[in-house]
Protein backbone atom coordinates (compact mmCIF):
# COMPACT_ATOMS: atom_id res chain seq x y z
CA UNK A 1 0.00 0.00 0.00
CA UNK A 2 1.49 3.27 -0.53
CA UNK A 3 0.87 6.69 0.39
CA UNK A 4 1.98 10.11 -0.85
CA UNK A 5 0.59 12.08 1.78
CA UNK A 6 3.03 15.81 2.23
CA UNK A 7 2.62 17.74 5.30
CA UNK A 8 4.04 21.51 5.62
CA UNK A 9 4.48 22.13 8.87
CA UNK A 10 4.07 25.25 11.18
CA UNK A 11 5.28 25.84 14.97
CA UNK A 12 3.24 25.25 17.27
CA UNK A 13 6.19 26.83 20.03
CA UNK A 14 6.43 25.86 23.46
CA UNK A 15 9.14 26.35 25.75
CA UNK A 16 11.23 23.00 27.41
CA UNK A 17 11.55 22.60 30.69
CA UNK A 18 15.10 22.09 31.41
CA UNK A 19 17.89 23.84 30.39
CA UNK A 20 19.87 20.65 29.00
CA UNK A 21 17.16 20.53 25.90
CA UNK A 22 16.19 23.25 23.62
CA UNK A 23 13.15 22.77 21.56
CA UNK A 24 13.44 23.34 18.31
CA UNK A 25 10.71 21.76 16.76
CA UNK A 26 6.68 20.91 17.11
CA UNK A 27 4.52 19.88 15.26
CA UNK A 28 0.75 18.52 14.71
CA UNK A 29 -0.27 16.59 11.42
CA UNK A 30 -2.68 14.04 10.22
CA UNK A 31 -1.98 10.59 8.69
CA UNK A 32 -5.01 9.19 7.26
CA UNK A 33 -5.42 5.85 8.75
CA UNK A 34 -2.35 6.43 11.02
CA UNK A 35 -3.48 8.33 13.85
CA UNK A 36 -1.90 6.13 16.71
CA UNK A 37 1.90 6.91 16.28
CA UNK A 38 3.82 4.98 18.66
CA UNK A 39 7.88 4.63 17.56
CA UNK A 40 10.23 6.24 15.23
CA UNK A 41 13.57 5.72 13.57
CA UNK A 42 15.58 8.35 11.78
CA UNK A 43 18.64 7.87 9.66
CA UNK A 44 21.58 9.29 10.55
CA UNK A 45 20.91 12.89 8.52
CA UNK A 46 17.28 13.02 10.45
CA UNK A 47 15.51 12.96 6.99
CA UNK A 48 14.13 9.70 6.76
CA UNK A 49 11.81 8.24 9.31
CA UNK A 50 10.41 4.73 9.87
CA UNK A 51 7.68 4.83 12.16
CA UNK A 52 5.02 2.27 13.10
CA UNK A 53 1.28 2.67 14.84
CA UNK A 54 0.15 0.88 17.42
CA UNK A 55 -2.41 -0.74 14.47
CA UNK A 56 0.39 -2.75 12.95
CA UNK A 57 0.82 -0.34 10.24
CA UNK A 58 4.85 0.67 9.21
CA UNK A 59 5.19 3.94 7.56
CA UNK A 60 8.21 5.29 5.58
CA UNK A 61 8.89 8.52 4.24
CA UNK A 62 10.76 11.67 4.66
CA UNK A 63 11.54 15.05 6.86
CA UNK A 64 12.27 18.08 4.82
CA UNK A 65 15.00 20.27 6.85
CA UNK A 66 15.76 23.67 6.16
CA UNK A 67 18.81 24.64 7.06
CA UNK A 68 18.49 21.67 9.87
CA UNK A 69 14.98 23.58 10.52
CA UNK A 70 12.23 20.76 10.21
CA UNK A 71 9.38 22.27 7.23
CA UNK A 72 7.56 19.22 6.23
CA UNK A 73 7.04 15.47 6.59
CA UNK A 74 6.23 13.28 3.51
CA UNK A 75 4.39 9.63 3.65
CA UNK A 76 5.61 7.63 0.49
CA UNK A 77 4.46 3.71 2.29
CA UNK A 78 1.91 2.72 4.30
CA UNK A 79 2.37 -1.22 4.86
CA UNK A 80 0.61 -3.85 7.28
CA UNK A 81 2.87 -5.72 9.49
CA UNK A 82 2.56 -9.46 8.72
CA UNK A 83 2.67 -12.01 10.71
CA UNK A 84 4.73 -15.75 9.93
CA UNK A 85 1.80 -17.00 7.27
CA UNK A 86 2.68 -13.95 5.70
CA UNK A 87 -0.75 -12.45 6.04
CA UNK A 88 -1.39 -8.97 7.55
CA UNK A 89 -1.78 -9.35 11.91
CA UNK A 90 -5.51 -9.67 12.92
CA UNK A 91 -7.03 -7.79 15.38
CA UNK A 92 -5.72 -8.89 18.56
CA UNK A 93 -1.91 -9.77 17.22
CA UNK A 94 -1.13 -5.98 16.97
CA UNK A 95 -0.24 -2.95 19.27
CA UNK A 96 2.84 -2.47 17.85
CA UNK A 97 5.02 -0.11 20.10
CA UNK A 98 8.77 -0.09 19.64
CA UNK A 99 10.68 -0.23 16.18
CA UNK A 100 14.32 -0.61 15.70
CA UNK A 101 17.17 -1.73 13.30
CA UNK A 102 20.10 -4.72 13.18
CA UNK A 103 23.01 -3.64 11.57
CA UNK A 104 22.24 -5.60 8.30
CA UNK A 105 18.83 -3.57 8.10
CA UNK A 106 16.45 -6.00 9.81
CA UNK A 107 13.54 -4.69 11.52
CA UNK A 108 12.67 -5.41 14.74
CA UNK A 109 8.85 -4.48 16.65
CA UNK A 110 7.92 -4.88 19.84
CA UNK A 111 4.53 -5.31 21.30
CA UNK A 112 2.70 -4.81 23.77
CA UNK A 113 -0.48 -7.28 23.47
CA UNK A 114 1.41 -10.99 23.91
CA UNK A 115 4.23 -9.37 25.09
CA UNK A 116 6.98 -10.07 22.13
CA UNK A 117 9.52 -9.21 18.96
CA UNK A 118 9.04 -9.66 15.20
CA UNK A 119 11.92 -9.59 12.98
CA UNK A 120 11.64 -8.76 9.64
CA UNK A 121 13.99 -9.19 6.66
CA UNK A 122 11.54 -6.21 4.78
CA UNK A 123 8.61 -4.57 6.07
CA UNK A 124 6.52 -6.43 3.34
CA UNK A 125 7.30 -9.62 4.02
CA UNK A 126 6.56 -12.55 6.29
CA UNK A 127 7.65 -12.06 10.22
CA UNK A 128 10.48 -14.34 11.21
CA UNK A 129 10.20 -16.82 14.06
CA UNK A 130 12.35 -15.07 17.45
CA UNK A 131 12.70 -16.14 20.73
CA UNK A 132 10.34 -14.82 23.86
CA UNK A 133 11.67 -15.10 27.30
CA UNK A 134 9.32 -16.70 29.82
CA UNK A 135 9.66 -13.16 31.97
CA UNK A 136 7.53 -11.53 29.31
CA UNK A 137 4.24 -13.78 30.38
CA UNK A 138 4.27 -11.98 34.06
CA UNK A 139 3.84 -8.63 32.81
CA UNK A 140 0.38 -6.45 33.77
CA UNK A 141 -2.02 -6.71 31.65
CA UNK A 142 -1.65 -3.28 28.65
CA UNK A 143 1.47 -2.74 30.20
CA UNK A 144 4.20 -5.46 27.99
CA UNK A 145 7.16 -4.38 25.48
CA UNK A 146 6.84 -0.68 24.96
CA UNK A 147 10.27 -0.09 24.51
CA UNK A 148 12.94 -1.12 21.86
CA UNK A 149 16.21 -0.29 20.75
CA UNK A 150 19.66 -2.03 19.43
CA UNK A 151 23.02 -1.77 19.69
CA UNK A 152 26.01 -1.23 16.90
CA UNK A 153 26.63 -5.14 17.59
CA UNK A 154 22.89 -5.92 16.59
CA UNK A 155 22.09 -6.61 20.50
CA UNK A 156 18.50 -6.03 20.72
CA UNK A 157 16.86 -4.13 23.99
CA UNK A 158 13.41 -3.70 25.59
CA UNK A 159 11.54 -2.39 28.22
CA UNK A 160 8.28 -2.58 29.35
CA UNK A 161 5.58 -0.07 30.18
CA UNK A 162 5.49 -1.20 33.71
CA UNK A 163 7.73 -3.20 36.24
CA UNK A 164 5.23 -4.24 38.45
CA UNK A 165 5.22 -2.64 41.91
CA UNK A 166 5.84 1.29 42.43
CA UNK A 167 9.18 0.24 44.28
CA UNK A 168 10.57 -1.91 41.51
CA UNK A 169 12.82 -0.59 38.90
CA UNK A 170 12.54 -1.21 35.45
CA UNK A 171 14.02 -4.13 33.89
CA UNK A 172 15.51 -3.57 30.21
CA UNK A 173 15.79 -7.16 28.40
CA UNK A 174 18.76 -8.13 25.93
CA UNK A 175 18.77 -10.11 23.51
CA UNK A 176 22.31 -11.36 22.27
CA UNK A 177 22.10 -15.26 22.11
CA UNK A 178 19.14 -15.71 24.37
CA UNK A 179 17.59 -12.93 26.25
CA UNK A 180 18.88 -11.31 29.95
CA UNK A 181 18.68 -8.37 31.80
CA UNK A 182 21.35 -6.27 30.75
CA UNK A 183 20.82 -3.73 33.99
CA UNK A 184 17.77 -2.16 35.14
CA UNK A 185 16.75 1.37 35.39
CA UNK A 186 15.01 3.12 38.87
CA UNK A 187 11.65 4.18 38.92
CA UNK A 188 10.63 7.49 40.40
CA UNK A 189 7.34 9.71 40.34
CA UNK A 190 4.83 8.11 38.06
CA UNK A 191 6.17 8.30 34.80
CA UNK A 192 6.11 4.90 32.88
CA UNK A 193 7.92 3.76 29.90
CA UNK A 194 7.36 4.57 26.16
CA UNK A 195 10.25 4.70 23.91
CA UNK A 196 14.20 3.90 24.14
CA UNK A 197 17.03 4.50 21.53
CA UNK A 198 20.78 4.22 22.01
CA UNK A 199 22.11 7.37 20.43
CA UNK A 200 25.23 7.95 18.62
CA UNK A 201 27.60 8.93 22.12
CA UNK A 202 26.81 5.37 23.02
CA UNK A 203 24.34 6.05 25.82
CA UNK A 204 20.88 4.80 26.45
CA UNK A 205 17.96 7.33 26.09
CA UNK A 206 14.68 6.27 27.91
CA UNK A 207 11.38 7.99 27.32
CA UNK A 208 8.65 8.27 29.61
CA UNK A 209 5.16 9.38 30.59
CA UNK A 210 2.82 10.25 33.15
CA UNK A 211 -0.26 11.02 32.45
CA UNK A 212 -2.50 12.60 35.06
CA UNK A 213 -5.90 12.64 33.40
CA UNK A 214 -5.98 16.26 31.60
CA UNK A 215 -2.77 15.72 29.65
CA UNK A 216 0.21 14.09 29.68
CA UNK A 217 4.22 15.22 31.41
CA UNK A 218 7.35 13.91 29.58
CA UNK A 219 10.74 12.93 30.67
CA UNK A 220 14.05 11.60 28.99
CA UNK A 221 16.32 10.54 30.85
CA UNK A 222 19.86 9.01 29.83
CA UNK A 223 22.31 6.12 30.74
CA UNK A 224 25.30 4.14 30.21
CA UNK A 225 24.97 0.69 29.15
CA UNK A 226 25.09 -0.59 32.02
CA UNK A 227 22.16 1.63 33.86
CA UNK A 228 24.78 4.21 35.57
CA UNK A 229 25.10 7.49 35.37
CA UNK A 230 21.77 8.56 34.85
CA UNK A 231 20.98 12.33 33.57
CA UNK A 232 17.53 13.88 33.43
CA UNK A 233 17.75 15.57 30.17
CA UNK A 234 14.46 17.00 29.93
CA UNK A 235 10.71 16.77 32.17
CA UNK A 236 8.16 19.19 30.69
CA UNK A 237 5.09 20.50 32.60
CA UNK A 238 1.70 18.87 32.70
CA UNK A 239 0.06 19.74 28.73
CA UNK A 240 3.36 20.65 27.15
CA UNK A 241 3.06 17.99 24.69
CA UNK A 242 0.56 15.28 24.13
CA UNK A 243 1.46 11.60 24.09
CA UNK A 244 4.82 10.84 23.37
CA UNK A 245 5.45 7.85 22.83
CA UNK A 246 8.54 6.73 19.77
CA UNK A 247 11.92 8.56 20.22
CA UNK A 248 15.13 8.52 18.02
CA UNK A 249 18.40 10.01 18.98
CA UNK A 250 20.47 11.44 16.48
CA UNK A 251 23.60 13.84 15.89
CA UNK A 252 22.58 16.72 13.16
CA UNK A 253 25.42 18.80 11.21
CA UNK A 254 26.49 20.92 13.87
CA UNK A 255 27.69 18.04 16.30
CA UNK A 256 25.07 18.22 18.91
CA UNK A 257 22.21 15.14 19.79
CA UNK A 258 18.69 15.67 18.84
CA UNK A 259 15.89 13.87 20.64
CA UNK A 260 12.54 13.49 17.91
CA UNK A 261 9.59 11.91 19.20
CA UNK A 262 6.37 11.36 17.99
CA UNK A 263 2.95 11.06 19.91
CA UNK A 264 0.28 8.28 20.19
CA UNK A 265 -2.80 10.51 20.44
CA UNK A 266 -5.47 8.22 18.86
CA UNK A 267 -8.96 10.15 18.72
CA UNK A 268 -8.98 11.60 22.17
CA UNK A 269 -5.87 14.35 22.50
CA UNK A 270 -5.90 15.88 18.67
CA UNK A 271 -3.50 15.51 15.68
CA UNK A 272 -0.03 13.70 15.82
CA UNK A 273 2.56 15.71 16.69
CA UNK A 274 6.48 15.79 16.14
CA UNK A 275 8.71 17.34 18.37
CA UNK A 276 12.28 17.56 18.53
CA UNK A 277 14.91 18.83 20.95
CA UNK A 278 18.67 19.81 20.76
CA UNK A 279 20.95 18.97 23.57
CA UNK A 280 23.07 22.08 24.88
CA UNK A 281 26.05 20.19 26.21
Amino acid sequence: MKHWITVAFALLGATPALSEAQLVAKFAFNIPGAEELSAIELNPTGTAFTMVTDRGYLLRGELTRNDQVLTGLSVRQMIPLNGEDGRPLRDGQTDSEGIAFGPNGQIYISFEARSRIMAYDQPDGPALPFARSADFDSFQSNAGLEALATGPDGTIYTVPERSGRFDLPFPVYRYRNDWDVAFTIPRSDSFLVTGADIGPDGKFYLLERDFLGVGFRSRVRRFDMDGTNEETLLQTELRTHSNLEGIAVWRDETDHIRLTMVSDNGQTFGPSTLVEYQLTD
